[in-house]
């Protein structure tokens, strides 16, 4: 694409990563067309604490909004809220919107994250629920800050469900989570540090149950009365949080020259390999170069530090191509963090739940630190409630560490 043909932007999704492209490329100094288009009404704000601050009643909508009026207003989009796109022609280059409407472009940044997953059969009910956007998390507040007691069950024992679990006991629910896995987190964690997060939830009165089949979700005059498991038990609920993760938001591509593989796939500069689009956040799925050789360098991360950093990156990409110069890579170390009553937890990296692990400093019974290894490399450290013995390993990551050097640096922290 020469330069000059370069006239407008489109970025599909008015989130972080959306919101980081836009700014990304006012910053380079593009003074053409940027189009931000969103299915949400609000304008661009942060998830994090839609599980934490705000669904405890600590903050309000406003102050979750990732920039202000002004800041956005400066940007000179063409802003368009509150509407989805439903399909993508890479030929015509047209992006169409819901009610019929059609959006031209001659560069895309698709950033539509993710939708969480449902269960099969999942009733309408309520006090039936999943969290993911500010609407989600203002009802299901409301449910849990309401008078008289209220049993909370959460399905599903990854971060969001946890964290949710988290605010609930907190705020004063009797609060169930139910796991079909041996323990929490056991996908990415192992079992071992796994049963230690459960221990975090274990010592604040959160009951996690591991091991169990939810097979129904039940109800009476509309609204949930509880979960049936596979043994006919019945657990008592008002309250119903269904937390089984997330699908990335490419339904509405379907058709279009796109590769979809759980994510939109893409090459190491977020390039999905059809001209003039690019993908960033949690609905992309890239090369990421700096875990070759591991056998997971293409990955999607569905973390708050990667959306921001693949923003600006898609368009740093798009502003390169269009002078005809080489996009940079993407290359980045995952990092994320999860606040669960008084423990911090962090991660920087990659795991898996066969990798080796050693414990680094601490106890998994409370605060410690752990790496992650693979075929004599480093993959990834967590730590909980021990932030400085975390966060060098992100360097060591990225300068692709050995296993042993990665056990001599944790000498040095210890």
């Amino acid at each position: 694409m020469a330069e000059q043909s370069l006239q407008r932007v489109v970025v599909v999704g008015a989130s972080l990563a959306g919101l980081r492209a836009c700014e990304t490329l006012r910053a380079s100094g593009f003074e053409g067309d940027v189009v931000l288009i969103g299915a949400e009404p609000e304008p661009p704000y942060d998830r994090p604490p839609l599980s934490k601050k705000l669904l405890a009643g600590e903050w309000e909508p406003d102050r979750i909004q990732l920039r202000s009026l002004e800041s956005v207003e400066g940007l000179r989009l063409d802003l368009r809220l509150g509407v989805a796109a439903t399909s993508l022609d890479t030929q015509s280059r047209v992006i169409a919107l819901e009610g019929g409407a059609v959006v031209a472009y001659d560069a895309l940044v698709i950033a539509t994250g993710a939708t969480p997953r449902r269960l099969p059969g999942q009733p309408e009910l309520r006090g039936v629920t999943q969290l993911r956007t500010l609407a989600d998390a203002l009802d299901l507040r409301t449910r849990l800050l309401g008078e008289g007691l209220r049993r909370v069950t959460v399905i599903g024992a990854g971060f969001i469900g946890l964290e949710v679990a988290a605010t609930a006991r907190q705020a004063g629910c009797v609060v169930t989570v139910l796991e079909g896995a041996p323990a929490p987190l056991i996908r990415g964690l192992g079992a071992e540090l796994g049963t230690a997060v459960a221990g975090v939830h274990a010592r604040h009165g959160v009951e996690i149950r591991c091991g169990v089949q939810v097979v129904g979700i039940e109800g009476s005059g509309g609204a949930v009365t509880g979960v049936r498991l596979g043994d006919g038990e019945v657990v008592v609920s008002d309250v119903v949080v269904v937390g089984v993760g997330v699908a990335p938001a490419t339904d509405w591509l379907e058709g279009s020259e796109l590769t979809l593989a759980d994510g939109i796939v893409c090459d190491s500069s977020l390039w999905s390999g059809v001209p003039g689009v690019y993908a960033a956040g949690d609905c992309a799925r890239w090369h990421n170069r700096l875990f070759d050789p591991h056998d997971d360098a293409v990955m999607r991360v569905e973390h708050w530090t990667n959306a921001a950093e693949q923003g600006a990156a898609a368009a740093a990409s798009l502003l390169a191509v269009s002078r005809g110069e080489a996009p940079p890579a993407y290359e980045s170390v995952p990092f994320f963090w999860s606040d669960q009553f008084d423990s911090r937890i962090q991660f920087v990296g990659r795991a898996h739940g066969d990798d080796e692990i050693h414990v680094i400093a601490g106890d998994p019974n409370g605060a410690f630190a752990a790496m992650f290894g693979w075929q004599g490399r480093l993959r990834g450290v967590v730590g909980v409630n021990m932030p400085k013995l975390v966060m060098p390993f992100r360097a060591l990551l990225a300068a692709r560490a050995t296993w042993d050097e990665a056990l001599a640096r944790a000498a040095t922290l210890g």
